[in-house]
């Protein structure tokens, strides 16, 4: 995915809005008047003002699809009942992740989770399952719980690695604007970004969904952005 000067200094803004909070003339220096990119980044970072370094939305849902209708390597076919979820491990060079989707039509849940195991590579990959394919699992973790007038199990599971909550799955009416979030790094481990059917909608849904990996030397060392587009099989 190509990224444009625009997106770059979005990204530069980004990453200094979860490091640093919010832009203030009194604690940062001042850049100097023919410094032109540092200028374009000290306004993308001001225009951020107070904006949460976790979650936040923004309008022109159709610019962010029209940005990526080309990308081949982005779009995924998802039907209804399925739930998305997609494995970012965190990076050797990266301080945070940076995330934005929209929807076509619905609305969607979307929640994020942290896993505490060392992935084997930086590889992001995108898993889908059936929705009763999930429930049938949290259902047999359920059943091997050693219970102590029982005993162990039978047929023990192995053990997931330790998970924390990020971000709760709540509804998201991602079909009117632009959902973003950062996130800097707890430590290493892998990102989950889970998402579910929305209670209220029985379609799959168009996902735009880039995400970064936002290292902390910027320019020196940006990651290869991924990006994936879930769309609906109705179109």
């Amino acid at each position: 995915m190509h990224l444009t000067y625009k997106d770059k200094l979005k990204l530069v803004a980004y990453t200094k809005q979860v490091a640093h909070g919010k832009y203030r003339t009194d604690v940062f220096p001042e850049v100097g008047l023919l410094d032109v990119v540092g200028n374009d980044r000290r306004q993308a970072w001001q225009s951020l003002g107070d904006m949460s370094p976790s979650i936040w939305t923004r309008k022109d849902p159709q610019e962010l699809k029209a940005s990526l209708k080309n990308e081949k390597d982005c779009i995924l076919k998802v039907g209804s009942g399925e739930t998305v979820t997609v494995r970012v491990p965190t990076h050797e060079d990266g301080s945070c992740l940076f995330w934005e989707f929209t929807t076509d039509n619905y609305d969607i849940g979307f929640g994020i989770y942290f896993e505490w195991t060392v992935a084997p590579s930086n590889t992001v990959s995108v898993h889908i399952s059936d929705s009763s394919d999930e429930e049938e699992l949290d259902e047999e973790e359920d059943a091997n719980k050693t219970d102590p007038e029982v005993g162990m199990p039978s047929n023990p599971k192995p053990n997931r690695p330790p998970t924390d909550e990020i971000l709760p799955v709540y509804r998201r009416d991602s079909h009117e604007e632009i959902f973003c979030g950062s996130h800097s790094y707890p430590g290493r481990g892998v990102y989950l970004l889970n998402l579910p059917p929305a209670v209220s909608c029985q379609f799959a849904s168009l996902i735009c969904l880039p995400h970064f990996l936002l290292p902390t030397h910027f320019l020196s060392c940006l990651s290869a952005p991924l990006s994936f587009t879930l769309k609906s099989n109705e179109q």
